[in-house]
């Protein structure tokens, strides 16, 4: 789950002024991996993906529904 800065931030001075991670966590529905992964960052901001693995394949999606313009899209889980 994403977590603003500015929320991040407050959980951070938080610690950092003498309250635990595990209060922290508990009393902020967080998980305490998350806070320590933040503590442990130099600079605390926003990580920019430059390209993820798609779940489809745009171009072949494309082409199926050309072929097969009836067809109603079911997703499968």
């Amino acid at each position: 789950m994403p977590y603003s800065l500015e929320f991040r931030q407050k959980v951070i001075n938080f610690v950092e002024n003498g309250g635990t991670i595990t209060k922290a966590a508990h009393t902020l529905g967080i998980e305490r991996a998350s806070i320590y992964r933040w503590l442990s960052r130099p600079k605390l901001s926003a990580n920019k993906v430059k390209s993820r693995q798609r779940e489809l394949d745009g171009k072949g999606l494309e082409k199926d529904v050309k072929q097969n313009p009836e067809s109603s899209i079911v997703r499968q889980v």
